[in-house]
């Protein structure tokens, strides 16, 4: 990130200001762009929820959240006593006018002292089923401003299917331009995601080969060790397909088929994204079960310790037909990838959890090494790692030492932690700032949402109309179903998984 000067006086509105989100990711966040002297010199940041906080309450229990969820650890005392000077609580019912009159009066004395320009940012960071109230509650009490003095970010799920995104996309439109709204997905947010488009465009090196002549296959796999965490009740309405496939693999695999944007701008590289979903082959109904597979995880063990299976989770239906896990295979159809399948899988309580895109190369067209000499032959690969290590690496085959011809493979790895001795910040930190910022280059357009809902709606429509006989069908602290492997060994491929370094 790169330090701007002279930012206009900013006041931040988190609605959700006592939940979750808040307490692991945006005070801590907002508290490091504060150390690291990013924000404004006159800001305020107002969080609210129901419950009621004095406001010295409200800022310990802040401290105590950054304390024990910062990249940069414990708070510094002499920072925190003036960053908590900014830090103020609002007690706030939805369904309350009162509370919103409260809320502006607030909001318009802090105005009266930073001066006329002050910029507002909402972050809705509350269930979905608030989004369309909050705003309309914004709107209504004449806390929106205008245009160029402020912005809404809204958190995932953008709806929940491609009708409930239409009707939030119109509502919203209602009250903000396109501009003001930041529709947030975290992984955008990421060091190594954003490193994706400086690795492909600012680099001669690879885009001669990015391309169905050079490009056998490409596989995105997002997955994780953990459960439900006690969120049983919300799982059971999203799943793996809405929580995962629809924004956060298919945004990265927007990132890898994307064209060259003409310049690095938001609406540009927004452009190509929506290209990129646009062109994806559409499912027909007959080819769903070929294309597309389900899984669901019972008990098991993992890392010693037994764990319970999904339908045993709090808030989930002993005969629950939601998927915890989804892996399928896409294709783009048009002239840089006709042809080649791109394959993204995402699960939890799978044996690790691991953030990787990998694209393998084709192969050599003539072997001149005797069969011996190749043992160990396996095609270049560039790997990209998001989580747990942030790393690209390149495979190549290279000759053992010794005097025998002997091939083996060998990576060649720019590695984060190894090349750089600066923190790396949270994609939360990124986030707010380009919001800050009026940066909407991490941020997904309207278009694209209806576009990726688009997308996977014929896939959520067929599971869910068609009960599946074989939940569960994959233990905890395994890969997955058999039908996932299965899904692109008959194409030839195997799923691939980057070695833990503690494993």
């Amino acid at each position: 990130m790169k330090k701007k000067k002279n930012l206009i006086p900013t006041i931040f509105v988190i609605f959700g200001g006592t939940g979750d989100l808040n307490k692991r990711k945006l005070a801590p966040a907002l508290y490091n762009l504060y150390a690291e002297s990013y924000l404004p010199e006159k800001f305020s940041i107002i969080g609210t929820g129901r419950t009621h906080f004095e406001e010295n309450q409200y800022r310990e229990m802040m401290r105590e959240n950054i304390n024990q969820f910062s990249r940069n650890g414990e708070v510094n005392p002499a920072y925190w006593e003036r960053f908590e000077k900014h830090l103020n609580y609002a007690e706030i019912d939805i369904d309350s006018p009162q509370t919103f009159e409260n809320l502006a009066q607030t909001v318009n004395g802090l105005k009266e002292k930073y001066g006329p320009d002050t910029q507002m940012i909402y972050y809705l960071a509350v269930a979905p089923n608030f989004f369309g109230k909050i705003a309309q509650s914004l709107h209504k009490h004449k806390l929106t401003g205008n245009e160029q003095t402020c912005r809404i970010v809204i958190e995932k799920p953008f709806g929940n299917d491609l009708e409930s995104a239409k009707e939030l996309n119109l509502l919203l439109s209602k009250i903000f331009t396109e501009k003001q709204i930041y529709r947030i997905d975290h992984y955008l947010g990421k060091e190594t995601v954003q490193n994706m488009m400086a690795f492909r465009f600012a680099n001669s090196l690879f885009e001669p080969l990015w391309n169905r002549n050079h490009i056998e296959h490409v596989q995105i796999s997002v997955t994780e060790q953990l459960g439900v965490e006690g969120r049983g009740g919300y799982y059971e309405d999203a799943g793996a397909l809405r929580d995962m496939i629809q924004n956060h693999l298919l945004q990265l695999l927007c990132l890898v088929g994307m064209e060259a944007p003409i310049r690095f701008n938001a609406d540009e590289i927004r452009d190509r994204k929506v290209e990129v979903l646009r062109a994806m082959r559409p499912f027909k109904p007959e080819e769903i079960s070929s294309h597309a597979i389900r899984g669901q995880y019972s008990k098991g063990w993992v890392e010693g310790k037994e764990v319970l299976g999904y339908r045993d989770e709090d808030g989930v239906d002993e005969n629950s037909n939601t998927e915890t896990f989804a892996a399928i295979k896409f294709f783009i159809d048009n002239w840089r990838w006709q042809g080649i399948p791109f394959y993204v899988r995402t699960g939890k309580r799978l044996n690790q959890t691991s953030s990787i895109i990998t694209i393998q190369f084709k192969d050599v067209p003539h072997h001149i090494f005797s069969n011996k000499a190749i043992e160990s032959w396996q095609q270049n690969r560039l790997i990209i790692s998001i989580q747990p290590e942030m790393s690209i690496r390149l495979q190549v085959q290279a000759k053992r030492p010794g005097l025998k011809m002997a091939l083996n493979p060998v990576d060649m790895v720019f590695d984060y932690h190894g090349t750089y001795d600066v923190g790396t910040p949270e994609a939360y930190e990124t986030l707010l700032l380009d919001a800050t910022y009026g940066d909407q280059t991490l941020f997904m357009r309207g278009d694209q949402v209806e576009a990726a809902w688009e997308l996977v709606m014929p896939i959520i429509n067929a599971w869910e109309n068609n009960k599946s006989i074989s939940f569960p069908n994959y233990p905890a602290d395994s890969w997955g179903p058999e039908e996932a492997e299965a899904l692109i060994a008959k194409d030839g491929f195997h799923w691939f998984t980057l070695p833990l370094k503690n494993k």
